[in-house]
């Protein structure tokens, strides 16, 4: 009978202990569902305009560079490149999805332009993020912001070609992103799988895919000085191909007026649209021989004035090295683009820009863009 008692002790003891346990979680239960009424979606839209006036100051070359050895071609042109609207829905405490839209790509052939970001990201916590769908892989320093706070006219000549490789630009596959620490210092990654083919494609062009990662090392924090290194391999009608890159970039505060911004980056990889477009006779059996390579240094220099009608100055002036065959048929292009911009609201929401761009061939060739020319602009543009 004293057994019965004792086991019926134990068992009322273990449930007022579990009775306890369950009242302790109900402020957490509470907790959890007031942060369950966030109502999802939450949506925000973004903008960008940006237009710009082009004056080719070249004999005989035209304001995209193109040599008329006819006099032909047009040396003044107002111009627009961006207007941009950009969808973001919260659909989930962790799940976004992302539309980014280029009108002004209706003046051209709307088919495989226009639509630019169109992704699904999955953010488990700050060391893994997976993307799903077209975006723009990480592989170097210019895929990590966007055109809009640029510090220069443009993307790179390095850029715009390493895009047409299947490596940068917008791309359609997936990703996986993150940050963390590695003992003292802070590390970021990216892993990605794409066609290699472009965006807004129907399908692969063929079987193959391009992989690529980046690393970023955050090496002095006084100074926001990283380090990023970048590879990639692939697989193009049954070729294998590679890329790889390195980049460095820092941030200076000199006081709280002026600061120095400054980017270097290097990329090389097999040139594989220029190796097919060889006759299959008389190519040769390794891509390998056709190698592109460049780089580029962009030094930036701000001054904040916080004028209630003007914001900061900024001086840059970029060079660049480029040569698309360098094994093969040599013709690097070098291009120096100094400009001055005069930024009107806060974080780019306004600026004009004023500068010139010289391009620099080894070798001129007649009617067509391996040509010298200058060029000046005038670019405005505003972020909403």
């Amino acid at each position: 009978m004293s057994i019965f008692f004792t086991v019926k002790k134990q068992l009322l003891l273990s449930f007022t202990l579990f009775s306890l346990a369950l009242t302790a979680q109900i402020p957490d239960s509470i907790k959890t569902s007031s942060e369950d009424l966030v109502k999802y979606p939450q949506l925000q839209i973004k903008g960008l305009f940006q237009a710009r006036y082009l004056v080719g100051t070249s004999k005989d070359v035209d304001v995209n560079g193109l040599h008329h050895s006819d006099g032909s071609g047009t040396n003044n042109n107002f111009m627009l490149k961006y207007m941009r609207i950009q969808v973001r829905a919260q659909i989930s405490k962790r799940t976004e999805v992302v539309a980014l839209a280029n009108l002004a790509d209706f003046k051209n052939d709307p088919k495989s332009r226009v639509l630019e970001n169109a992704y699904l990201k999955y953010t488990f916590n700050s060391k893994l993020a997976l993307t799903v769908g077209q975006f723009r892989p990480w592989f170097g320093l210019e895929e990590t912001y966007p055109i809009d706070i640029i510090k220069s006219l443009d993307w790179s000549n390095q850029y715009t070609e390493f895009g047409k490789l299947g490596w940068t630009s917008f791309q359609i596959g997936m990703s996986a992103t993150g940050q963390t620490q590695l003992g003292t210092v802070p590390f970021q990654y990216a892993i990605s799988i794409v066609n290699g083919n472009g965006k807004n494609q129907v399908n692969d062009n063929n079987d193959g895919k391009h992989y690529s990662t980046r690393l970023v090392f955050g090496l002095a924090k006084k100074y926001n000085f990283n380090v990023g290194l970048n590879g990639g391999v692939g697989d193009v009608f049954g070729k294998k191909i590679y890329a790889v890159g390195f980049d460095l970039s820092s941030l200076i505060n000199f006081d709280s007026k002026w600061s120095l911004d400054m980017q270097l980056e290097g990329k090389q990889a097999t040139n594989h649209p220029l190796y097919f477009a060889v006759a299959p006779e008389l190519r040769p059996s390794n891509p390998d021989e056709y190698l592109i390579r460049g780089a580029y240094f962009l030094p930036n220099v701000r001054y904040e004035i916080n004028h209630k009608n003007l914001s900061a100055f900024e001086l840059s002036c970029r060079y660049e090295y480029l040569d698309t065959n360098f094994r093969l048929n040599s013709n690097p292009r070098q291009t120096i683009t100094p400009m001055f911009g005069m930024e009107f609201l806060k974080n780019y929401g306004a600026r004009i820009q004023l500068g010139m761009q010289f391009d620099r061939y080894k070798h001129q060739v007649e009617n067509t863009s391996q040509y010298n020319n200058n060029l000046f602009i005038v670019q405005v543009q505003s972020r909403f």
